[in-house]
């Protein structure tokens, strides 16, 4: 039986998240929700799951000194980033003034434009709550039996930007194109909720426990 760690560092959705991954398991996979480093260190598998401010994520990390143990997962075990969960993987975010990420993966982290018009001149309510079409951009074992152009669930008020193309899972158009999915190597991270995105988001969940890193 493999160990899938949900890592803690005091996000509230922590629980939703441990519960999909429950329902997916089929009893093949244990889940743990923690913030222990030996703990997580030890795990085959490692979700990193997040909402709220960057700024509070980064200061929790860093006082739990989880921050490194991510960096240390990220070497070699297959891992998960859910909303913050990929957006701190980035070099820099604008929110709370600038914060600095854990520069895992090369972009940064931008505020949706204020009073952006779409083409029936409505204004795009911030923050983006609700459904959404996710492109990929490239193939992936997480995509398997996930159509493209699929909904997922997003509420977020930034999103990513990507410096190398190459590490853009999928995209998604609201108010701007963004990168709605970023992958490297065995890293997957997505700006969409895939614990609250029904079947298409547990199926994502099911090829993660399913994956072994590899592309």
């Amino acid at each position: 039986m493999s160990k899938i760690v949900v890592l803690d560092y005091g996000s509230s959705n922590l629980r939703s998240v441990a519960k999909a991954l429950e329902t997916v398991a089929e009893g093949n996979h244990k889940i743990t929700v923690t913030d222990k480093p030996k703990v997580i260190l030890s795990a085959d598998k490692v979700v990193f799951p997040g909402q709220g401010a960057i700024g509070q994520c980064m200061q929790s990390l860093e006082e739990k000194e989880l921050d490194n143990v991510i960096k240390q997962c990220i070497l070699k075990k297959p891992f998960l980033g859910i909303c913050l969960g990929l957006q701190s993987l980035m070099e820099y975010s604008d929110e709370d003034g600038g914060t600095e990420g854990l520069g895992i993966l090369p972009g940064s982290v931008i505020r949706f434009t204020e009073n952006a018009k779409d083409e029936k001149n409505n204004t795009y309510k911030i923050p983006s709550m609700g459904w959404n079409q996710v492109y990929q951009r490239k193939k992936h074992p997480l995509w398997n039996g996930i159509d493209d152009g699929t909904r997922f669930y997003f509420v977020h008020s930034y999103y990513v930007k990507m410096k190398n193309e190459s590490d853009i899972a999928a995209s998604t158009d609201y108010i701007c194109r963004y990168t709605s999915a970023a992958s490297r190597d065995n890293i997957f991270a997505t700006q969409f909720h895939p614990e609250k995105s029904q079947r298409p988001g547990l199926t994502l969940l099911q090829n993660f426990l399913g994956w072994d890193g590899s592309i």
